[in-house]
C-alpha cells in the first residue's frame, strides 16, 4: 500500500484530500497539524495518522520524513489568506517559504528524490491580468498583485528549482478559487453564507457587509479540486505547471445574489471600506485546458449547488 503525506490535512482542502484518498482505500495516509483545535475539528481525525509537526522546524520535517517514507506528498500547508498577507507579509513568506524549503531539503538530503510531490501554489500568481490575456493558460505572465501572491512564486519557482537542479519529482498547480462547506471565515462565500445564515436566526442585523462586488473570479468546488490534486500527482510531469479551474468566472455580486435568493428574510446589502483589497484585478478565469488533456478530469458539482451546501453548512454551525 503506498503512502501518503499531506501536509495541512487538518485544514479545508487537505480534510477533503483526505477523505477523497480513503475512498479509494488504496492508500496509508498520513497527515500534519499544528493546532489542536485544527485537528478537534478535523473530519478525518480518526481516519488517518495525524503528526503534530511545526513545518518550520527543519528538524521535525526531517524526522517526520523519516519516520514516514512517503511515496506522495501533497504540500497544501500555507498562510492561505489574501487580506491577512498584507497586514504581515513576512509571517506570510516565512510560513510558505520556508515549510517548502526544510520539506525538499529533508525528501533530498535522504536521496528520496522519486517521492512525487504535489506543489500547491496559486492563480494569485498571475496577479493583474488583461482582459486580453483571458482565459489564464500557464504560460501568461505573472504579475503579483498582493504579499500572498509573492510567496506563492517563490513556493512555485522553489520547486522548479528542485526539479532542475536535483532530479526532484514535483509537480507544480496554480488552483483558482477553491468553495465548500467547511471553508473558515476569510474569503467570500463563507461571509457572505455566515452574515445569512445568522442574520435567519436573529444574531445580527438584517445587513450584510461587501466589498468589491464587480470582480469576476473562478470558482470550483473543492471536492472537484481535490479529484484534480490525485490525478495530478500521479500523471502529471515532473517540473510541469497545471492551471485548475473551472474555466467560467462569476462576478462576485452573482454570488451574492444567490445568497439572497436563497436567505428567508429580507437582507440590506453595505459597502464595507475593510473589505475592500489595497489592490483588485477585475477579473480571473482559469484555461484549464492542460489539466483536461493531462488527466480527463473536468468540473462536475453546479456552482449554484456548492453555494446552496455552503450555506446549509453554515445555518447548522451557527
Amino acid at each position: 500500500m503506498k503512502k501518503v503525506l499531506i501536509t495541512g490535512a487538518s485544514g479545508f482542502v487537505g480534510g477533503y484530500l483526505a477523505e477523497h484518498l480513503l475512498s479509494s482505500q488504496e492508500f496509508e495516509i498520513h497527515g500534519t497539524y499544528h493546532s489542536e483545535e485544527s485537528l478537534h475539528t478535523s473530519p478525518v481525525k480518526d481516519a488517518i495518522q495525524f503528526h503534530h509537526v511545526d513545518l518550520q522546524q527543519k528538524e521535525s520535517i526531517a524526522s517526520l520524513i523519516q519516520d514516514v517514507k512517503p511515496d506522495f506528498i501533497f504540500h497544501l500547508a500555507a498562510q492561505a489568506n489574501v487580506p491577512a498577507s498584507f497586514k504581515d507579509p513576512i509571517q506570510t513568506f516565512h510560513a510558505n517559504i520556508d515549510s517548502q524549503v526544510y520539506l525538499l531539503d529533508a525528501l533530498r538530503l535522504v536521496d528520496m528524490l522519486q517521492t512525487r510531490v504535489l506543489i500547491v501554489g496559486s492563480a494569485e500568481e498571475y496577479g493583474y491580468i488583461r482582459p486580453d490575456e483571458l482565459p489564464i493558460t500557464e504560460s501568461a505572465p505573472l504579475r503579483p498583485a498582493n504579499p500572498y501572491s509573492v510567496s506563492k512564486i517563490a513556493q512555485d519557482y522553489l520547486a522548479l528549482q528542485y526539479v532542475i537542479s536535483y532530479k526532484m519529482s514535483l509537480i507544480r498547480v496554480r488552483p483558482f478559487n477553491h468553495i465548500g462547506p467547511r471553508q473558515k471565515t476569510g474569503y467570500v462565500t463563507t461571509d457572505f453564507a455566515k452574515q445569512v445564515a445568522m442574520i435567519e436566526k436573529g444574531k445580527m442585523e438584517p445587513i450584510i457587509k461587501v466589498g468589491n462586488l464587480e470582480a469576476k473570479r473562478d470558482f470550483t468546488d473543492v471536492r472537484d479540486m481535490v479529484k484534480a490534486y490525485s490525478l495530478l500527482i500521479q500523471k502529471g510531469e515532473p517540473g510541469e505547471n497545471y492551471n485548475i479551474g473551472s474555466g467560467k468566472s462569476h462576478k462576485i455580486q452573482e454570488i451574492l445574489d444567490v445568497f439572497l435568493s436563497l436567505s428567508k428574510v429580507k437582507i440590506t446589502v453595505e459597502t464595507d471600506q475593510e473589505k475592500l483589497r489595497p489592490s483588485d484585478v477585475p477579473e480571473i478565469v482559469c484555461d484549464p485546458k492542460k489539466v483536461n488533456e493531462v488527466t480527463g478530469w473536468k468540473t462536475e458539482i453546479p456552482f449554484e449547488g456548492t453555494l446552496q451546501e455552503i450555506l446549509d453548512y453554515w445555518r447548522k454551525i451557527v
